[in-house]
């Protein structure tokens, strides 16, 4: 299904990491992408200023001309999306490459998982698509999870779960499968899903994680797409 949705979207891959320009590619046309892979930004903008791709996968560090230069050069007279790739482990990269005009962000570092970028590549692309009456724009859809944030409706491989999701429940498995891959701390969690009441400890959250997992279990026992971060909170991946 995804083959033929994507068959004619160009993905430039930039990267000076042999290893992952052959991984990820592969990985993309495997998926039915067309791939352009440069191992610098300058040879990059020249590549992507005579054929423009329909999204740019761009790694931060690399010689000649650096990511955020690139980004900045590419936003100058392109609006396509860009998902960065960083290897640093704090946020102050990121947070420089979404000024400059990203789309979204991957992290390298702490085991790089090329599922996560693909299925970001897919949020990007959809957010490209027209919006029709079967493709509603309250619906979120990633991986095997589909949420109707109007409806509060909640599936999981085509099936309804038989237990309903509470309102809050439902806000943070939203917050989580939004962003797949990312780590949410309990506080950003709790502040979700309680806005203003201060009362509540963040270890709540952990009770509500454990409810979520048993309600999606009932349908599939190997559910696991909730990953507990020890230390931090939880992140949604992809599956």
């Amino acid at each position: 299904y995804y083959k033929i949705i994507y068959m004619n979207k160009t993905i430039a891959l930039v990267d000076d990491d042999r290893n992952i320009l052959t991984s990820v590619s592969m990985a993309l046309e495997n998926e039915g992408f067309k791939v352009q892979t440069y191992l610098d930004g300058e040879s990059a903008y020249i590549g992507m200023t005579r054929n423009p791709p329909d999204l740019a996968v761009i790694d931060l560090k690399m010689p000649k001309m650096n990511g955020e230069e690139l980004l900045e050069k590419l936003r100058k007279k392109s609006s396509m999306p860009v998902i960065l790739l960083t290897s640093k482990d704090d946020e102050v990269d990121e947070l420089l490459g979404l000024k400059l005009g990203a789309d979204d962000y991957v992290k390298k570092s702490g085991g790089f998982s090329i599922k996560v970028l693909i299925e970001r590549i897919r949020v990007q692309f959809r957010k490209l698509e027209p919006k029709t009456a079967s493709q509603p724009k309250n619906v979120l859809t990633v991986g095997r999870l589909t949420l109707d944030s109007e409806q509060l409706e909640c599936e999981w491989g085509g099936k309804t779960l038989p237990d309903k999701l509470t309102t809050t429940e439902f806000k943070i498995i939203y917050e989580l499968a939004k962003r797949p891959g990312v780590v949410k701390e309990r506080a950003y969690l709790m502040n979700i899903a309680y806005k203003q009441d201060n009362d509540i400890e963040d270890r709540t959250i952990d009770s509500h994680v454990k409810r979520i997992r048993k309600k999606f279990k009932k349908i599939d026992p190997k559910f696991s797409a909730i990953e507990t971060r020890y230390g931090s909170g939880y992140r949604w991946n992809v599956s």
